[in-house]
């Protein structure tokens, strides 16, 4: 894209990826803010490594990040939509919902901001938290989070509001955990805690697995108990 086309004959392109130990999107917690252990890392995309737009970014805790849904583009749309959270038998209107598959495969979050690296070879970078996207996602806005106009505490989550405290026990011998820095270990349980299987997959005899950081997690639930079953090298996607 060249810098010198006018706004009005340009196309969205990404202004940054972000980076994290999520290659594929099973596992990602549902939500942003969800796991705020979590850390991930936003890098700009060439045209946009410059510096002075991000004066003023330290003075904000929390951003919002516009981004795509990549992996769920297609040229088709449904108005209705199964919530897994509702046991994928029950549909809602897409727009009652944060269904990655829409008519445009826009997502949005609200992260922390944790650091503003400013030099590194890959130009300025944003170090936040509590993110719930997938490695390379691609991002097409960021904006700061503004307490006095973005929160309502008044509000209500609809169908959501059902699942909110949800969380498994989760169960991990010392010797997994041993596998994995202490901090992705906290990372790896809050995860777990959340419950990443569909809500139709109830099966208390199935092994479930998922990538993450390198390895791959592997983990089976009865009643209301998640045990990991192992944590081995990631075969590479």
């Amino acid at each position: 894209m060249n810098p010198e086309t006018p706004l009005s004959e340009r196309l969205m392109h990404p202004i940054a990826r972000i980076h994290t130990d999520f290659p594929c999107k099973f596992g990602i917690p549902r939500q942003s803010g969800l796991v705020p252990s979590m850390k991930s890392r936003i890098v700009f995309e060439p045209l946009y490594r410059n510096p002075d737009a991000l004066n003023g970014l330290e003075e904000f805790s929390h951003l919002w990040l516009i981004w795509e849904f990549s992996e769920a583009v297609r040229d088709t749309w449904s108005p209705t939509v199964r919530p897994p959270r509702l046991g994928g038998n029950i549909r809602k209107g897409v727009f009652a919902t944060r269904s990655p598959f829409r008519p445009n495969p826009i997502g949005l979050s609200c992260v922390k901001l944790e650091e503003i690296q400013r030099n590194t070879p890959d130009g300025p970078a944003l170090l936040v938290s509590g993110a719930d996207l997938m490695d390379q996602t691609p991002i097409y806005d960021i904006k700061p989070y503004l307490p006095f106009a973005d929160s309502h505490p008044e509000a209500t989550g609809g169908f959501a509001d059902l699942h909110r405290d949800y969380r498994l026990e989760v169960k991990m011998e010392e010797k997994l955990k041993k596998l994995l820095p202490p901090e992705q270990i906290e990372t790896l349980t809050e995860i777990l805690a959340l419950d990443p299987r569909p809500a139709y997959q109830k099966d208390s005899k199935r092994i479930y697995g998922f990538p993450y950081a390198g390895m791959e997690i592997k983990f089976s639930v009865e009643e209301q108990v998640l045990t990991v079953v192992s944590i081995e090298k990631s075969v590479s996607l």
